[in-house]
């Protein structure tokens, strides 16, 4: 397991014979349970995934298989998969199953993948941190008393830690490339409508996309080849065509790219993270790459208008879960109110809770044009200045995190402090485009630290096959 950095090696393996699925698998079940203490799975699937193994072997061995035959992949406990349970890591949610599978799910096992479990996430997606998460917060493999990132913590700590190949997450603000960062993995949000969100549990319905984790941009390529594209099901989703990102290369041309001076002069820059993206740029300048900075005054309101708009949404998105309809119903209640007030109250978490009361206020009479209004306007204007920048860039580059991984309950007590935190990853969600999270070294402590690049709109290919030519190069670039 630990040999294989990519499925190419794995699907040689299989076809030549030196390796069997069935024991990829069974390596895999023993990991996850040599480190339980991660908290990475909720729930793993032996049994199928074992079944699956043998049968998609010997698919493999008849030259039939699908694209992702040989990859063992978890996904986040928000996206749905037909007869398993799915909670959002919530307790509102425990023990429900879902009467059916998500788009990704479907593409996912058509093309032969194995969904070895769920993976732990924060509660219903909200956090930077993975410690809202009613089972707990997930450990960092890099040092298991640093937080694993958030919200995919499960699905990026389950990919650094060997527990499965590859994993998907969902990206609302940045919650695949940011846990990306922490553990020093790659992680990839598409452009908004890229990919179906039937069957994705709700946060932000404008914002969130379904994104891979993967220990390789090729792995990720692929990935997004096999989940993207049109859905019926779906109507955000774009009727832009699918491109073999699986098979696209850099033409080796120079590209031109701009940083935000801004980010860069950040006072809540860490300073390791500074020195690692001014070698990251250095390291392009001397492949020949223009990186220039660029001026982008609206970062100070990038996160207030993530903020309301997403809290107004998941206000709206959240309101079904009542204790009538299914899931948790409070056996303290005695009358329709005291159902719906007792439900809530003890089934959602504290800041799930503080995310409804709050979107519920800036939607309210009275206060609508002064927040939720306001920060639609804002959000056209980061969108656009985003485009403009693109329109004479090829791609922006920011750090994925303004810090390493901090310490499982060292969240500031002020939660607009540690909300923060999502200062250099929900630009690219305001506005739409693709955005992805390169490992860049780490910090003297042996913390993974993250490069973020952000693209033109459905232009995932160009991203892809430029961040296949630097991948190495930013390697390289490491202390």
């Amino acid at each position: 397991m630990e040999g294989f950095s990519s499925l190419a090696q794995v699907q040689s393996a299989l076809v030549s014979r030196d390796l069997k699925l069935p024991d990829l698998v069974t390596g895999y079940l023993q990991r996850i349970e040599e480190r339980k203490e991660l908290n990475a799975f909720l729930e793993v699937f032996p049994a199928e995934a074992l079944s699956a193994a043998s049968r998609i072997q010997e698919k493999i061995l008849a030259g039939k298989a699908g694209k992702l035959a040989g990859m063992v992949i978890g996904i986040k406990d928000n996206i749905c998969y037909l007869d398993h349970k799915v909670s959002a890591s919530s307790k509102i949610l425990d023990n429900y199953t879902s009467p059916f599978s998500s788009t990704v799910v479907e593409r996912l096992l058509a093309e032969d993948a194995i969904i070895i479990g769920r993976l732990n996430c924060d509660e219903f997606a909200m956090g930077a941190s993975n410690e809202s998460s009613f089972y707990g917060p997930v450990k960092n493999n890099a040092d298991i008393t640093k937080v694993s990132g958030g919200s995919s913590g499960g699905s990026a700590v389950a990919v650094q830690a060997g527990l499965c190949h590859a994993a998907l997450g969902t990206d609302t603000g940045g919650s695949v490339r940011q846990p990306a960062s922490f553990c020093g993995v790659v992680g990839l949000k598409p452009s908004y409508g890229r990919v179906s969100r039937h069957g994705i549990i709700s946060y932000a319905s404008s914002f969130d996309q379904v994104g891979p984790l993967t220990r390789c941009v090729d792995d990720a390529s692929l990935l997004l080849e096999v989940i993207a594209g049109v859905d019926e099901k779906d109507s955000t989703t774009s009727s832009c065509p699918v491109q073999s990102y699986s098979k696209m290369r850099e033409s080796g041309g120079k590209r031109k790219i701009a940083y935000l001076s801004e980010a860069l002069h950040s006072s809540g820059l860490d300073e390791d993270v500074k020195l690692a993206f001014e070698r990251s740029i250095n390291s392009l300048r001397e492949e020949g790459h223009i990186v220039e900075p660029v001026s982008f005054a609206l970062l100070e309101y990038v996160v207030p208008a993530y903020y309301i708009l997403t809290m107004a949404e998941a206000s709206s998105n959240l309101a079904r879960y009542d204790g009538v309809h299914y899931a948790y119903r409070s056996d303290q209640a005695i009358d329709l109110e005291t159902t719906y007030k007792r439900s809530r109250s003890e089934g959602f978490g504290p800041e799930v809770k503080r995310r409804i009361v709050l979107g519920t206020f800036v939607l309210c009479a009275g206060y609508y044009d002064a927040y939720y209004a306001k920060a639609q306007k804002v959000r056209r204007l980061i969108r656009d200045k985003t485009d403009e920048i693109l329109a004479e860039f090829d791609f922006i580059m920011l750090p994925t995190a303004p810090t390493p991984a901090f310490s499982i309950g060292g969240a500031s007590d002020d939660p607009v402090v540690n909300y923060l935190a999502d200062i250099f990853t929900v630009q690219a969600s305001l506005a739409g485009i693709p955005a992805i999270s390169l490992p860049a070294g780490n910090n003297p402590d042996g913390l993974p630290l993250g490069i973020q690049f952000l693209g033109k709109r459905f232009e995932e290919g160009d991203l892809l096959s430029f961040s296949k030519n630097i991948e190495e190069l930013l390697k390289g670039s490491r202390k």
